[in-house]
């Protein structure tokens, strides 16, 4: 397969990963580093051993393709400029701001035969691929994610930033229509909400509970899938997942647990997840997120098939993450309509003068 000649636009946290993968990458030729910071723009260039321009459009000419990691506001412009000029995108998440933007983007690039990925690595964590395709007729999904407050990705709230992840995420497991949401989120920082709790309720009846944080004293990154036959739980952050699958005994309800003797209660006290529940851990091979999601974004071009989170699939998870804002934005936390309401759970100024 031929190196696909490629730019990286924008060198902030995830530029740089971005452009280091890349760099490294045998299936990707990385021409040049994009950034409006000369300091910035040179400094990964030196790291990787390439070009560094201000202005993408110095570049077009020379580029089959392009990752942007610019901030979310200029996404759409940027986009839809590459697409424009016949250059394959991938283009971190969110996609865009807005929905409509996202479908602007998706139609252009279905108009010009052109490969759009958003940037929802997380579909490419080990931890998930090893049992993504095992997952069928979900009924209930609890996802957690919550990390420190990074001073990054301010212009955002968790939801756009973390809880996207997992929007994403549920929509590719459950593939069902989601019919309500329902959600509370708290601002601690600024303005936007750093703690969000949503409920999804699916069309088929699934329902996903979602909770993100960016003020959490601990990270965490996992989720839990019920399914009929069995349990699934996802640790993102260790890659790695674990199953329990009830015997067909349990399944066809032909064990009797009322008829146990006391030492068969002893017995399957001390096997109940050999035996009855059988738990197995996944230790899938592990491999780097980002540079599979490069490997996948590469290969599509290249013959033609679909990448895996396709540009349809970042503006489906926007819309979700759009309707959990309004549901928050309409959140009352007082019994009166004219109380407080949305992320600001806290008066935002004194209720009365001090002394």
């Amino acid at each position: 397969m031929l190196p696909l000649r490629t730019a990286v636009i924008g060198t902030g946290h995830l530029g740089r990963i971005h452009a280091r993968l890349a760099a490294e990458a045998p299936h990707i030729d990385l021409v040049a580093i994009v950034d409006v910071n000369q300091e910035a723009r040179e400094r990964v260039a030196e790291e990787t051993g390439c070009r560094a321009v201000a202005d993408y459009r110095e570049v077009l000419g020379e580029i089959e393709a392009a990752i942007v990691a610019t901030p979310t506001i200029y996404h759409h412009h940027v986009v839809k400029d590459l697409l424009g000029s016949g250059i394959h995108v991938l283009v971190e998440k969110p996609i865009t701001t807005t929905v409509e933007e996202a479908d602007e983007l998706v139609e252009l690039a279905k108009t010009n035969g052109l490969k759009l990925q958003v940037g929802h690595v997380e579909r490419f964590n080990p931890g998930l691929d090893c049992v993504a395709d095992d997952l069928a007729d979900i009924r209930f999904i609890q996802g957690i994610r919550a990390s420190g407050f990074t001073f990054r990705s301010t212009d955002i709230g968790v939801v756009m930033d973390l809880m996207i992840h997992d929007i994403d995420i549920v929509l590719s497991l459950v593939k069902s229509r989601v019919v309500h949401v329902d959600a509370f989120g708290v601002a601690v920082m600024g303005d936007s909400e750093d703690i969000a709790q949503a409920q999804l309720r699916f069309a088929n009846g699934a329902i996903a509970q979602l909770t993100a944080s960016r003020v959490n004293y601990q990270g965490a990154r996992s989720m839990q899938v019920f399914t009929p036959t069995g349990f699934t739980d996802i640790d993102f952050a260790g890659r790695s997942a674990t199953t329990v699958r009830p015997t067909a005994e349990l399944l066809t309800r032909q064990f009797d647990l009322n008829s146990l003797t006391t030492d068969q209660v002893a017995h399957y006290r001390d096997h109940l997840f050999e035996e009855l529940l059988v738990k197995k851990q996944h230790e899938p091979s592990q491999t780097n997120a980002i540079a599979e999601e490069h490997r996948d974004f590469a290969e599509a071009i290249r013959t033609g098939r679909d990448v895996r989170v396709t540009g349809q699939a970042g503006r489906n998870a926007l819309a979700v993450a759009e309707q959990v804002l309004e549901a928050i934005d309409k959140h009352l936390w007082d019994a009166s309509p004219l109380g407080r309401r949305g992320a600001q759970l806290t008066p935002a100024v004194p209720l009365r003068k001090a002394g």
